[in-house]
């Protein structure tokens, strides 16, 4: 079977989200008056989308997006370290929760990374840009769906090593995570359905329910009645949501804790404890910043994950990572009431980084190196680098 050819290409550089982060005020806005004097405007919309993503003006920054890949659909992440290897990100238009935020597992590293945006409705290119090995950064979504399809239909055609085939990435969707994870000894995944507006569901009280492709909480809600399903669906205009069992992982002095853990070629990396008063836990919004208390928790649950956490939930890690088949996804988990690993997601676009100011989290930068490195020695690996 014929490869795919690869061709020479000329990437346009853009300052992705971790370098705009560490920018002053007065950087910022120096390269703000530059990308608008470039004589490339795919350049130019491109850099805008990205500092609109900063200052999550998120619409604004689809705008500038679409605009730049009217332009040109490949561009390159700056980076002025002598690269050793050359990556192939293969991205579909949006934002964080589109696509894997690789730039912040990336960022400092001497890798070469350009991203290629592809369209589920236009034909594949003819040609691909030169790269040692590529990365399927296409999230699961039903927006999705269609470009993940396009892709693996060449897979087997494509002339270099692929990190996270296209075919596997929908085993991230809530259901099919579900099916895949439910048997495995130890693990506790709540049982999650896809319903339609309207629809009643086979579980008890109380379930949570949210639409279909969203994060973050978006429209995420406990349920505890028939009557308060009618007013959720009455509240929401989604035509589709996953329902899932609710399970009390409330610990006894009150509060939730749930884990961000990265596998990468299978081995485990923690990213993040987050500790939280709510059952609906979420790093930003769970009060880590401003309580020394749960961050010292957090360091003694980062600094001692190798030997505790991984150490005692070894073999689910290891089976969650063979059901899902992914090189690289994350997983949201804490430890169930019963002593189970509770498995809320898994999500090839879950978002690690080591951006957290180092003043107020001294420990992370060393651990999240940890992750940043085994995902660098994989694209080697694969590349035969």
């Amino acid at each position: 079977m014929e490869l795919i050819p690869i061709a020479a290409s000329a990437p346009t550089p853009v300052f992705a989200l971790p370098a705009l982060m560490r920018m002053t005020p007065p950087g910022l806005q120096a390269l703000i008056v530059e990308a608008h004097q470039d004589a490339n405007p795919g350049r130019t919309f491109m850099q805008m989308a990205y500092v609109f993503m900063l200052s999550n003006q998120h619409e604004a920054a689809i705008q500038m997006q679409t605009r730049a890949l009217q332009h040109q659909r490949l561009y390159r992440i700056a980076n002025d370290r002598t690269t050793t290897l050359r990556l192939l990100v293969i991205m579909g238009p949006g934002n964080m929760q589109d696509n894997t935020p690789i730039e912040f597992v990336l960022d400092g590293s001497d890798i070469q990374t350009d991203i290629l945006y592809l369209l589920p409705d236009e034909p594949f290119p003819e040609t691909l840009p030169e790269h040692d090995v590529a990365f399927i950064a296409v999230g699961e979504s039903d927006k999705n769906a269609a470009l993940l399809a396009h892709l693996e239909a060449r897979m087997q055609r494509w002339p270099r090593p692929v990190v996270n085939q296209p075919r596997a990435i929908p085993h991230c969707a809530r259901d099919t995570c579900y099916a895949l994870l439910k048997s495995i000894p130890g693990v506790c995944v709540p049982k999650t359905q896809r319903i339609r507006m309207g629809d009643a569901t086979e579980m008890d009280y109380p379930i949570t329910i949210r639409p279909i492709d969203t994060q973050g909480g978006e429209g995420l809600q406990r349920v505890n009645s028939d009557a308060e399903l009618t007013a959720y669906y009455a509240a929401h205009t989604a035509q589709a949501y996953y329902a899932a069992q609710y399970v009390d992982y409330q610990s006894g002095d009150g509060l939730y804790r749930k884990l961000r853990i990265v596998l990468i070629d299978g081995a485990p990396y923690i990213c993040h404890l987050a500790i939280s008063s709510h059952w609906m836990v979420h790093y930003l919004s769970a009060g880590m910043a401003e309580s020394p208390e749960k961050r010292r928790e957090e360091q003694r649950m980062m600094e001692g994950f190798d030997q505790d956490f991984a150490r005692r939930f070894q073999v689910q890690l290891r089976e969650i990572a063979r059901a899902l088949q992914l090189d690289y996804v994350t997983i949201d988990c804490a430890e169930g009431p019963g002593g189970d690993l509770l498995v809320f997601e898994a999500d090839s676009r879950g978002i690690i980084h080591a951006a957290d100011p180092v003043h107020i989290y001294p420990y992370k930068p060393a651990v999240m190196q940890k992750a940043f490195d085994a995902f660098s020695a994989l694209l080697r690996q694969r590349a035969g680098i």
